[in-house]
This record gives C-alpha cells, sequence and structure tokens, in this order.
C-alpha cells in the first residue's frame, strides 16, 4: 500500500531528510520519500503492516519535528 501524508507546518530541509531516513529504516517500510518543498511524505509498506509502520512513523517524525501535524 502506498500513500500521500501531509506534513503540517515542516519547516525544515534538513528534518525532512532526517525523518526521510529514520523512517526507512522502520521494518516493513518498502519506500519513503519527504518532499519538504510541498509537504509530504509518501510511505509504502505492505497492506497488513501498513497501520503499524505509520504509527511508528508518526512517532519518529514528533521526536525530530514536534511542531508538524500529520495528516494521514
Amino acid at each position: 500500500m502506498k500513500k500521500i501524508i501531509k506534513l503540517q507546518d515542516l519547516d525544515c530541509a534538513n528534518c525532512a531528510a532526517k525523518i526521510e531516513n529514520a523512517v526507512k529504516k522502520l521494518e516493513g517500510v518498502t519506500n519513503v520519500k519527504v518532499n519538504f518543498l510541498s509537504q509530504k511524505m509518501e510511505l509504502e509498506a505492505p497492506d497488513d503492516k501498513y497501520d503499524s509502520v505509520l504509527n511508528e512513523a508518526k512517532k519518529i517524525i514528533k521526536k525530530i519535528e514536534p511542531d508538524v501535524t500529520v495528516k494521514a
């Protein structure tokens, strides 16, 4: 399953790269791209693991960039 997640108030290109690198390391992630300019993250994971991967990704995003609102 591949979905686009909005990362509202993402204001640091370096943080976007950190988020992408950290989410890539999660178990079950097949592909992830964070686009700083459009403030979107494309997340791809198997259908059966997608929800748990998304929850872990949200935790990582909050840790790196606490002001970001994740809209899945």
